[in-house]
């Protein structure tokens, strides 16, 4: 169990993290289309269309990694006062119940939707452009396909807390810039004790 869930977390990240930096394309994208517009006023058609895709996409295939991450949104208001191994049994209720079943359909979904949208090369009719989208109608499998790997080992992750009692947090990887500064700020503080006992 400990093997996949290392495997799953690692593809999770790549994925997550390879697909993040579109961010930057949108934002160059998006900047440009801007500058046009404004400054020479001449709109390109594809902005929005740009967008659209990049934004989705970047949404859709960073799912598993957050899910990894513990990122989701969740009602924890009562869910942290519980005991480690109850909070493990619930959410493995929860994905049996309500995950697995919603990304399952979303795959199956998905396949049709993207294999229907393929078999006429869309194109978006959103813009006079007519970019084609249909390859972009994969990234719902892809990421569906991701998320039921990912899910997968947040359920080991559940039985192995079931078991000792401690949750198996996820390999140390990038955090918030507030909680670097919060952290950051901790450190500053206790040295500036440290000092001050001197």
């Amino acid at each position: 169990m400990l093997g996949y869930i290392r495997f799953a977390d690692r593809l999770s990240a790549w994925f997550g993290k390879t697909f993040g930096w579109l961010v930057i394309l949108m934002t160059f994208g998006m900047a440009y289309e801007v500058m046009v517009r404004y400054a020479f006023n001449r709109p390109t058609p594809w902005a929005l269309d740009l967008s659209f895709i990049m934004y989705g996409t970047v949404f859709m295939m960073g799912g598993a990694y957050t899910l990894s991450r513990g990122g989701h949104v969740r009602g924890d208001f009562l869910y942290r006062t519980w005991r480690p191994q109850t909070q493990a049994l619930v959410d493995l209720v929860l994905y049996v119940l309500f995950f697995f079943p919603g990304i399952l359909a979303l795959v199956f979904t998905g396949w049709k939707y993207s294999s229907r949208s393929w078999g006429y090369a869309e194109v978006s009719v959103n813009s006079p452009a007519g970019i084609p989208i249909y390859q972009f109608k994969s990234v719902i499998v892809a990421a569906g396909i991701l998320l039921l790997i990912q899910g997968l080992a947040q359920v080991f992750r559940c039985i192995i807390c079931m078991r000792s009692g401690i949750w198996l947090e996820a390999e140390e990887d990038v955090e918030e810039t507030e909680k670097l500064l919060i952290k950051q700020a901790a450190e500053a503080a206790a040295d500036a004790a440290a000092k001050a006992q001197r």
